[in-house]
């Protein structure tokens, strides 16, 4: 039997596996595709994901693989140059294909103990008071205390589990892929500057130097049969109905298609069976927030779940899963309706995306923007406080090295100015850092697991109380 059986191999399932092998959870990763796909549905990862990287000691891996690109303003593809002072040590976007994210996650998973077993779809799940059995579509079954779907927008666990998943059908959909091209590059950036300034769901861009273009183009209706990727014929009519041309397209390495679809699970947890990723929340791909919003439910969820295993969680922290989350799902959602809105053809969005450009060069704005994109902006309800309370706290200098580098165990972390507070009972759980430095402006900060402040101040009555919110009874 497995502490937590995880449905889904892709980057929230391995993240989560990753997460909870800090803490010896035993781990058992069920993916039902034999091979890792190649298409490449996202592009990169947002400063917040950049940042849990970085936490875990993971991210020199994906630099040496990506690009990193300075980090501009986009919302409703309105470029803007990024506000000065943005809260983050890494203010950059970094370019790496989702098959290559996917690839580094689970190698990290696998090093640290998780077992993966490809070519195994989740068929069937029950629970009782001890656990919850998973059937296998070869028969079997495994038997693990917890279940966590992260098994995407089609989730069968979440439709075992009784989740409901309301919110709106495709009303749109966009073709996707990558493939050959013959017309000069020229030539096709001269094309595409002139479509997009009616239509900003169309794009072709190389992939690299090898001739393979990445192509987006609206499809001409909504499928029915949304699992049915298009053809390279439906591609070449799109690309002509748009552009007046195919480009001479080829070739094609893979196609696929998404809508605008979006919806939001009524809740993320079912008894012993918790959902994470794609399977709690789907959403139109404006600003590319859906593979990071991912990685971030796994790191808050990582954390919480394993102390549940482990018996030390204090009561509902596994509720405060769905509480924090959910509500950070549902603002993507509706900020990736209003992008989908500002880019269409009609009138009205139109005026109102100019309105918007226009508004977006007040640097407040510019800033609250390009925070609720990249997630930096994300504050838990945590009370009020000092300002810090509920946020993810950046990467500090400390009087030798950096915060980050000490937070790759994924452990509590008191940092302390005052010299005199302590963690005495919950050194099992909980660091304490005396040689902070200045670039924190407070006497001290308690930091969660996933590098949330818990805590603000100097009191050590006050301090003991947040320990036990959130780190449990001491030892």
């Amino acid at each position: 039997m497995y502490d937590v059986i995880i449905a889904g191999g892709g980057p929230t399932g391995m993240m989560l596996a990753g997460e909870l092998r800090l803490h010896d959870v035993s781990v058992l990763v069920l993916e039902k595709e034999e091979a890792p796909p190649s298409n490449v549905r996202s592009l990169g990862l947002h400063v917040r994901s950049i940042e849990i990287m970085d936490q875990r000691g993971l991210l020199e891996r994906f630099l040496a693989h990506g690009r990193t690109h300075p980090l501009g303003s986009s919302f409703a593809a309105i470029a803007k140059p990024p506000p000065p002072g943005l809260d983050t040590a890494h203010g950059f976007v970094l370019a790496i294909p989702q098959p290559l994210t996917d690839r580094l996650l689970g190698e990290h998973a696998v090093a640290a103990g998780a077992h993966v077993r490809r070519g195994c779809a989740v068929t069937g799940l029950e629970q009782d008071t001890d656990g919850v059995t998973a059937r296998l579509a070869d028969g079997t079954s495994v038997r693990g205390s917890r279940l966590v779907g992260c098994d995407g927008g089609r989730s069968t666990v979440r439709r075992l589990a009784g989740i409901a998943f309301p919110g709106e059908p495709s009303r749109v959909d966009t073709l996707l892929g990558e493939m050959a091209v013959t017309a000069p590059a020229d030539e096709i950036a001269a094309v595409v500057a002139e479509v997009r300034t009616r239509q900003l769901r169309f794009g072709l861009g190389p992939m690299g130097d090898d001739g393979i273009f990445r192509v987006v183009v609206p499809a001409a209706g909504v499928a029915e049969d949304r699992r049915a990727a298009p053809t390279l014929d439906e591609v070449r009519t799109q690309l002509i109905a748009y552009a007046g041309t195919d480009f001479g397209v080829h070739s094609p390495r893979w196609l696929s298609r998404f809508g605008d679809a979006t919806r939001l699970a009524r809740h993320y947890r079912a008894g012993r069976v918790l959902l994470a990723g794609d399977a709690a929340h789907i959403h139109p791909p404006m600003g590319g927030q859906g593979l990071n919003l991912g990685i971030q439910d796994a790191f808050n969820l990582g954390w919480k779940l394993a102390a549940t295993v482990a018996g030390w969680a204090p009561e509902n922290l596994l509720d405060t899963y769905e509480t924090e989350r959910r509500p950070v799902a549902a603002a993507v959602l509706d900020n990736t309706r209003a992008q989908l809105l500002l880019m269409t053809d009609e009138p009205g969005p139109r005026a109102a995306r100019a309105l918007l450009a226009e508004i977006m060069d007040f640097q407040e704005v510019n800033r609250y923007l390009v925070e609720k994109i990249t997630a930096i902006g994300v504050r838990y309800d945590l009370g009020d406080g000092h300002p810090l309370l509920g946020r993810r706290l950046r990467d500090i200098a400390l009087q030798e090295g950096r915060l980050y580098r000490r937070m790759h165990a994924g452990r509590g972390m008191l940092l302390d100015r005052t010299g005199r507070l302590t963690v005495v009972g919950w050194a099992d759980r909980v660091d304490r850092i005396d040689d902070v430095g200045d670039e924190l402006d407070a006497p001290a900060v308690l930091l969660r697991p996933d590098g949330h402040v818990a805590w603000v101040g100097d009191d050590q009555d006050d301090l003991t109380a947040q320990l036990i919110t959130w780190f449990g009874v001491p030892a």
